[in-house]
C-alpha cells in the first residue's frame, strides 16, 4: 500500500469543495475566550485530568491566601 504525502488530499476531498481559507479568522476571538496552559512533562504525569489540576491550584490559592494572612496578623503584633 502506498503511503499518502502530508501535503496531498485524499482522493475522496476536492479542494474546490473545500472553499477558499481565511487567515486568522478566528483569532481575535480565540485571544478573548482561551486559558489555555501547556504542563511540562512531569507535571502532567502527576494530573490525570484537568479537574485534578484545577483542584490542586484551588488548593494552593487557598493555602497561599491563609499563610499571607498570618504574616499580616503576626507582623501587627510586633
Amino acid at each position: 500500500m502506498k503511503k499518502a504525502r502530508s501535503d496531498e488530499l485524499r482522493p475522496e476531498y476536492r479542494r474546490e469543495e473545500l472553499g477558499r481559507g481565511v487567515r486568522g479568522k478566528y483569532f481575535e476571538s480565540y485571544q478573548k475566550g482561551s486559558n489555555l496552559v501547556l504542563l511540562s512533562p512531569d507535571v502532567a504525569k502527576a494530573f490525570s485530568t484537568a479537574e485534578a489540576v484545577n483542584n490542586a491550584l484551588r488548593s494552593l490559592l487557598e493555602l497561599a491566601q491563609k499563610s499571607v494572612g498570618l504574616t499580616r496578623r503576626s507582623s501587627r503584633r510586633v
